[in-house]
């Protein structure tokens, strides 16, 4: 697929706390995500709550916010970054509820979010 060049920065929504059933293969396709991102020139921001995962560290995405992973939250960042792109299914069924949540409350149109 060739890089798309109308996609300057996008937000990655990480998949939070551990929980059972959905725990370190979430960290790691996030943090791959990321660095795959980066290396394609692009600017990644990244919204995790857990600050055990790798994902947080400050070399693997250009801005990481510790925030929890709420739609108000994730929507107050959206507003400020100002991304072109979201990617949430890296944060598995807790990124794709938000993104979901964010279309039905018309964030996405707002700021002009793909998804």
């Amino acid at each position: 697929m060739a890089k798309r060049t109308d996609i300057k920065k996008i937000l990655i929504i990480g998949s939070g706390p551990i929980v059972i059933g959905q725990a370190a293969e979430f960290d790691y396709a996030g943090t791959q995500a990321c660095l795959a991102l980066k290396e394609e020139g692009y600017e990644v921001v990244l919204v995790n709550s857990n600050p055990a995962t790798i994902m947080t560290d400050t070399q693997i995405a250009d801005k990481v916010y510790m925030e929890p992973l709420t739609l108000e939250y994730i929507a107050k960042i959206l507003r400020y970054e100002r991304p072109d792109a979201i990617v949430p299914g890296i944060g598995g069924q807790t990124g794709l509820n938000i993104a979901m949540q964010l279309e039905r409350k018309g964030v996405l149109k707002e700021c002009r979010v793909e998804l």
